[in-house]
């Protein structure tokens, strides 16, 4: 019986768009392959922007329940903005729009790879990424066809805030630091607060989150040295010490509108090699390994240092796995206005 469904075909008034979904870490990515508009800009940020004036409803269609849920993320593919670039890119959330994202970076290098849809030779092929912050190198290590892990060079990262203190509604005052790996985080040590890392504590950990990051921008201004659109605090990361003793640490990462990553987050990790090499903590190419709230791993490095605007900054190396999990159709039904997007937590 179901074989007749061969046959079957949406109305032609209903819009359709395709994506491949993957996972990085167990953090979701929906790719979006077909079915967008073109998307003018010159660079990645004014294509950004494009988007979110023009087709922010389709952000909340593929992001927001009934299709997806209130932790699912996306990526859009753009032609690059560079003479060299291979791809270009942006990220969607729940809450919109986010400057950076280092899962999406693993799993991205992997689908492009692994598709064909970039044809490079050789087991470490180089892929040059147009990202909202800026030229993001990648590289595929890959047996038999396959990529085993991902890489991404990212952006330089640096401090902004160092051993701040902030006063928390329901909490109290809390030690702070802030800082930038593509985004900017505030990062707290979660045993100050007496909570542990665990999926168990997860809504204890989004409350928390939420009411730290809206305590510090009510009192600190968080500027990028030269980007004004990136200029705003992303998400709360909470620290601990590994479950795993093999392991540096633990990472919690609260971003957009209270979503938990359920990677380590690799633009955070980011931060947090700029963070602990800032606090002599970490040396240049000494690599750390980072846990999730579900015990998934990233590592990153330090590769080098450099001066960005008026920070000392580090360029960060990290990498992870990721993993294919559906090809999906999906279908915009005009009449159906529940279908258009609500969003639940």
């Amino acid at each position: 019986m179901l074989e007749k469904l061969v046959d079957w075909n949406p109305p032609p008034d209903w819009h359709c768009i395709k994506t491949i979904d993957m996972h990085t870490a167990g953090e979701p990515l929906r790719i979006i392959t077909s079915g967008l508009p073109d998307i003018p800009g010159k660079t990645i940020l004014e294509k950004r922007r494009y988007f979110r004036d023009n087709l922010d409803d389709i952000r909340k269609a593929l992001m927001w329940e009934p299709r997806g849920h209130a932790d699912m993320y996306g990526a859009v593919i753009t032609e690059p903005v560079t003479t060299d670039g291979d791809f270009g890119t942006f990220f969607l959330h729940n809450e919109g729009y986010s400057t950076m994202c280092g899962h999406a970076m693993i799993a991205l290098t992997r689908f492009v790879i692994d598709t064909g849809l970039i044809k490079k030779k050789g087991v470490r092929p180089e892929i040059l990424i147009d990202a909202p912050p800026g030229r993001i190198v990648s590289y595929g290590e890959r047996e038999e066809n396959k990529t085993m892990r991902s890489y991404f060079r990212n952006v330089p990262s640096f401090v902004l805030l160092s051993d701040q203190t902030v006063e928390v509604s329901g909490i109290g005052e809390i030690l702070f630091d802030v800082a930038y790996g593509g985004a900017f985080y505030a990062f707290v040590d979660a045993s100050n607060l007496g909570f542990r890392l665990v999926p168990e504590e997860y809504s204890k950990l989004i409350d928390l989150g939420r009411r730290i990051k809206l305590a510090i921008m009510d009192k600190f201004s968080i500027i990028h040295p030269f980007e004004q659109d990136l200029s705003f605090l992303y998400g709360t990361i909470f620290t601990g010490k590994p479950f795993d003793p093999r392991n540096h640490s633990r990472n919690v990462c609260v971003f957009a509108n209270g979503e938990v990553d359920r990677s380590p987050t690799g633009s955070g990790v980011s931060a947090r090699a700029a963070l602990h090499h800032f606090k002599n903590q970490l040396l240049v190419g000494n690599p750390i390994t980072i846990e999730s709230i579900i015990g998934s791993t990233m590592s990153v490095k330090i590769i080098s240092t450099e001066l960005f605007g008026t920070y000392q900054a580090v360029i960060p190396e990290v990498s992870g796995t990721s993993s294919f999990t559906g090809r999906h159709e999906f279908f915009m039904d005009p009449d159906d206005h529940t279908g258009k997007g609500f969003f639940l937590q």
